[in-house]
């Protein structure tokens, strides 16, 4: 029996599709030219419950590179719908460390683990994370904004990344880009947690 849905994922080849109990949807319609990304039967957009949601909306059009988003992820418009389903069924949503999702949805800036100092009036707030602690080889520094519950499990001990996601003269290092066909992969132990968290969600 599914007890979280993970939406706008890439359900053909991300770690969602190894973990028991998980309801994949990926998203339909593309902006761009990637369309091997996303199982393109199950919309992510038409997903309305009842089980609370783990949701990875195109970060492009809202992350810090936007101003050349070219469209290959999807829609801008899946960031606002995301944290409507969040909202309306409890879960997570992940995004970049400085999405301006935040800003145009007036989500909480980021407060501390299991002590949400900043919660907006739909009991959600927002917990900071690095992905490279659960096994992604950059940093990808991610916000996490949750709805449902203000206890999060334990965080994994830090790591150090080997790799950035985008060669830049501030990287200050000499390690290599990731792949760009696998920079939207999530790792899959962050995949668990993220499940782990969600399937802890209920409706305010």
């Amino acid at each position: 029996m599914s007890r979280v849905a993970a939406l706008y994922v890439d359900s053909a080849r991300g770690a969602y599709r190894g973990i028991p109990g998980v309801d994949l949807w990926g998203f339909a319609s593309r902006d761009g030219k990637q369309a091997d990304l996303f199982a393109p039967d199950r919309d992510a957009r038409l997903y309305g419950g009842p089980l609370p949601v783990v949701a990875h909306p195109p970060c492009g059009p809202w992350g810090r590179f936007h101003w050349n988003y070219k469209g290959g992820e999807g829609s801008a418009s899946c960031g606002p719908l995301a944290v409507k389903q969040v909202r309306a069924l409890g879960g997570v949503l992940e995004h970049p460390a400085g999405s301006k999702l935040w800003k145009d949805q007036g989500l909480p800036r980021p407060g501390k683990l299991n002590k949400p100092w900043n919660v907006d009036p739909f009991g959600g707030w927002t917990l900071a994370v690095n992905q490279c602690d659960w096994g992604h080889p950059a940093r990808k520094p991610t916000w996490l904004y949750i709805c449902g519950t203000y206890f999060a499990p334990p965080l994994p001990p830090p790591r150090e990344p080997t790799h950035v996601m985008v060669r830049l003269l501030r990287n200050n290092n000499h390690f290599p880009e990731v792949p760009k066909g696998e920079r939207h992969l999530t790792p899959p132990d962050f995949a668990s947690f993220l499940v782990d968290l969600a399937s802890k969600c209920v409706r305010w």
